[in-house]
């Protein structure tokens, strides 16, 4: 239907015969000559109508709307000097239309194909086959679509097979709730969707098939936010006979080839950081390491002080910890900074300024000159800086230093958005307290492999147990997460035990443990969420800008209605009574 597309008529092209179709972007009436751009997915051509050309398609022309879908068929000729539009690739060349054959008619649309005209976030998603005309919005598919097709080209040079795994799946505990899905052959049973494909990829290892990848499409059902969705895509690896260093360089080397790829840089090795000194040094385990600002301990330094906050919370085995921004701040500027410390979860802020004299504050009184030496010592302090102080428990301290860390970065501008910098984060504990119930959870996984000579504390000291667990960081963005597997069902099985599994909750994963049985390899992957990286290589934070068809925060998808009322007789088939729709029709 057409013999090329809109973006791609150059000079070179003046007095060919040809045929465009796309969509109408804007329409102009210069003088009774009309001039239309011509949209599709690959760009913009101006085609004209000229009542002196051919008067009668000039008529059927005047009829035009924007969006209408058209073919035209004409003569490419050269623009006038004065008309050419050097931002546009075909702004030199313009075709005079001979024929008109008008395709589909276009409804006003209710969103504007325009980039400077933005709608709603609701409108946008719910018109999103307008929204993704936005050229835009065809720049990030492309862009999605391009990093895709790099993952795949490194990867499979690499000796990787692309396999798939399935979506029914058996309900496994994994942290997140599964979605589920009723089986009509099977009253009473259900399916899960996968909330990754976890147990499969090792599964994979376990039949010889040593090197393992897919984009894999992941079900949570979780509460969203802007970096999180309730489907969504990993790039998941899996690997036999692998070290931890293994798994390091390959995915290292798999991210410097997409960052060429987009034409983008980025330099290896990443910086390690262990799970303990990430919480100290910056109170997250996905630390920004583009900027310093690291904490520091002054809980000894000041635990002789008069000052009746601090030694209250040294008391309670609290910790005092501040940061030094290595700037002199005004007063209204540190009382913003208590405010925001204090709407986030503190207490209070101290503060004292270093200067030439000394300590400053309103609280130095308390602190003898042998103890402002210490603190000064500590900190590294330098004169015409100033040092902001949080007390309490160390995750409160922890939360708040992190989140003002955070702020302080942004006003002061203290990093470059353009820079990409990646960590890893390794040696995390395997189990975590619930808080709630007072019991062990996988900090991560179960499937997750002690690090050597931890098995032992599994049975009397599992809070003690550092794993195999690794995390890769980008700005301050967990990206990814990783570990070597536990290839021994009897350690698995200690795994288990340390967590209070019971013997019905063991026989969830009995088909997992067999399987163990019969030979496993060493093994060890890594699933990187992709939607996260093509977000941040484009330098957003939202990833529904990189889905084509995203869910919105109360995860409707708002295009088709989804989730709704089901068909009576579907439920009948599948034996299910829909309580919910009972309820509304009493």
């Amino acid at each position: 239907m057409r013999t090329h597309n809109n973006g791609a008529l150059r000079k070179k092209d003046i007095k060919k015969a040809v045929t465009l179709c796309g969509w109408i972007h804007s329409i102009r009436d210069h003088g009774g000559v009309i001039f239309i751009d011509l949209r599709d997915r690959y760009g913009f051509t101006q085609v004209v109508f000229n009542p002196e050309h051919n008067k009668k398609i000039h008529e059927e022309s005047i009829k035009l709307k924007r969006e209408d879908v058209i073919q035209v068929t004409g003569t490419v000729v050269l623009r006038s000097k004065d008309t050419i539009n050097l931002n546009m690739p075909t702004g030199e060349v313009e075709v005079v239309v001979n024929q008109l054959n008008v395709l589909a008619k276009s409804k006003t649309p209710p969103i504007e194909i325009d980039e400077f005209k933005p709608a709603g976030e609701e409108a946008r998603l719910k018109y999103r086959y307008l929204d993704l005309r936005k050229t835009s919005m065809k720049e990030k598919i492309e862009f999605r679509h391009k990093i895709a097709q790099s993952v795949r080209e490194y990867l499979n040079k690499q000796d990787f097979l692309e396999i798939e795994t399935p979506f029914l799946i058996k309900s496994t505990p994994e942290g997140a709730r599964d979605y589920i899905v009723p089986s009509r052959i099977h009253a009473g049973k259900f399916y899960a969707l996968p909330q990754s494909p976890q147990i499969y990829k090792q599964l994979l290892m376990m039949s010889g098939l040593d090197k393992y990848y897919q984009l894999a499409r992941c079900m949570r059902d979780e509460d969203l936010r802007a970096d999180r969705q309730p489907e969504f895509t990993q790039i998941d690896l899996e690997m036999s006979f692998v070290t931890e260093e293994d798994i390091y360089s390959i995915i290292e080397e798999l991210i410097k080839h997409v960052f060429k790829t987009v034409g983008k840089k980025t330099s290896t090795p990443f910086q390690r950081i262990s799970y303990t000194d990430s919480i100290n040094k910056y109170g997250v385990d996905k630390p920004d390491i583009r900027y310093g600002l690291e904490f520091i301990d002054v809980t000894d330094a000041v635990k002789y002080s008069d000052f009746q906050v601090f030694k209250d919370v040294i008391k309670k085995n609290g910790i005092i910890k501040c940061i030094n921004p290595n700037k002199d701040f005004g007063r209204k500027e540190l009382d913003l900074y208590i405010e925001y410390a204090q709407n986030i979860g503190a207490k209070g802020m101290a503060w004292m300024k270093v200067t030439k004299k000394g300590l400053e504050s309103n609280i130095v009184k308390y602190f003898t000159k042998e103890i402002q030496d210490k603190i000064l010592k500590t900190t590294k302090a330098k004169t015409n800086s100033t040092l902001m102080f949080i007390a309490g428990h160390q995750k409160r301290v922890h939360h708040v230093l992190a989140e003002l860390r955070k702020k302080i970065s942004e006003d002061l501008k203290l990093y470059n958005p353009e820079e990409f910098a990646f960590c890893w984060i390794n040696n995390f504990p395997l189990f975590e307290k619930n808080e709630e119930t007072g019991k062990l959870e996988p900090a991560h996984h179960m499937f997750c492999k002690p690090k050597e000579g931890h098995e032992k504390l599994l049975k009397n000291n599992p809070e003690k147990v550092i794993c195999t667990q690794y995390d890769l960081v980008l700005n301050g963005i967990e990206l990814g997460s990783g570990s070597l597997r536990i290839n021994e069902p009897k350690l698995q099985e200690q795994v288990m035990d340390a967590i209070g599994m019971n013997e019905k909750e063991k026989q969830q994963f009995s088909f997992f443990l067999e399987a163990l049985s019969y030979g496993a390899p060493p093994h060890g992957g890594i699933a990187l969420g992709f939607d996260r990286l093509v977000a941040l290589l484009i330098g957003l934070h939202d990833i529904r800008e990189v889905i084509a068809f995203p869910k919105n925060k109360a995860a409707e998808s708002l295009v088709d209605g989804a989730p709704t009322f089901i068909d009576e007789q579907l439920l009948k088939d599948a034996h299910i009574k829909n309580q919910e729709r009972q309820l509304d029709m009493n």
